[in-house]
C-alpha cells in the first residue's frame, strides 16, 4: 500500500476520533453540559453572610467563592457566589459557618473546633465591614453526605514578611499541611500582614 495513503488514512482515524471525543453525538444523555444557576449575595455585616449562605443552602444552592472590598453601589461588602443545577439542587445538604476576628490566632481556634463537628474549609478574604472593622473572614462548609472518621487539623500562619512566610510554610509542610488559601490585606490587630491557611487530615 502506498505509504502516503497509509499516513493519510491514520491521520484522518486520529481526527475523527479526536472530533468524536470533544463533540459526543446528539442525543447522548451521558454527554449533556449542566447548566448552572447562580446567586450572588453581598453585604455589609458577617452574621447576615451566614444567614443568606444557609438559605441559598436550603434551596440546593452551595458555596463557589467570595471577595470582601468596595462596590460602587453598596460601599464595603462581603460578596459571595453560589450555584446549583439548573431546576434545583440537593436543598439541606450543605451547612455553611462564617467565622469573621481581627485576631488570627481565635480565628485558628474556631475553624479547630468545628472541624471537630465535620466543617471544612471553603474560602477566605479580609473585608472592612462597616460594623466590624477590618477582619479576616473564613467560610466553613458541613456536607452532610459525606461525613467520614477524618477530620482536619487547620494551621494559619500571619506574618508581615514574606520571608518569614516562607520559612513557616516550609516547617508546615514538614509536618504534613497542605495550602489552602491567602489573604494579604490590614486587620486589626496584625496590621498589614499575609494571611495563610493550611490543612491536614487527621482521625478522630
Amino acid at each position: 500500500m502506498n505509504k502516503k495513503y497509509t499516513l493519510l488514512t491514520g491521520i484522518s482515524l486520529l481526527l475523527a476520533a479526536t472530533w468524536a471525543a470533544a463533540f459526543p453525538a446528539i442525543g447522548d444523555p451521558q454527554e449533556e453540559p449542566v447548566i448552572m444557576e447562580y446567586r450572588l449575595l453581598a453585604t455589609k455585616k458577617t452574621s447576615t453572610m451566614e444567614k443568606e449562605l444557609n438559605q441559598a443552602a436550603s434551596e440546593g444552592f452551595y458555596f463557589e467563592g467570595v471577595m470582601g472590598g468596595e462596590t460602587s453601589f453598596g460601599g464595603k461588602e462581603s460578596v459571595s457566589i453560589m450555584s446549583r443545577p439548573q431546576g434545583g439542587g440537593d436543598g439541606g445538604r450543605y451547612h455553611y459557618k462564617l467565622l469573621a476576628t481581627g485576631k488570627t490566632s481565635k480565628m485558628q481556634k474556631e475553624m479547630q473546633e468545628i472541624a471537630a463537628e465535620g466543617y471544612i474549609y471553603r474560602g477566605q478574604t479580609v473585608f472592612k465591614t462597616t460594623f466590624g472593622g477590618k477582619e479576616v473572614v473564613v467560610i466553613m462548609e458541613l456536607d452532610r453526605d459525606k461525613r467520614s472518621n477524618e477530620t482536619t487539623d487547620y494551621l494559619l500562619l500571619a506574618t508581615k514578611k514574606t520571608s518569614t512566610m516562607q520559612k513557616e510554610l516550609r516547617e508546615a509542610a514538614a509536618e504534613g499541611y497542605q495550602f489552602v488559601g491567602i489573604t494579604v490585606a490590614e486587620t486589626r490587630f496584625g496590621g498589614k500582614e499575609m494571611v495563610t491557611i493550611m490543612h491536614r487530615r487527621s482521625r478522630r
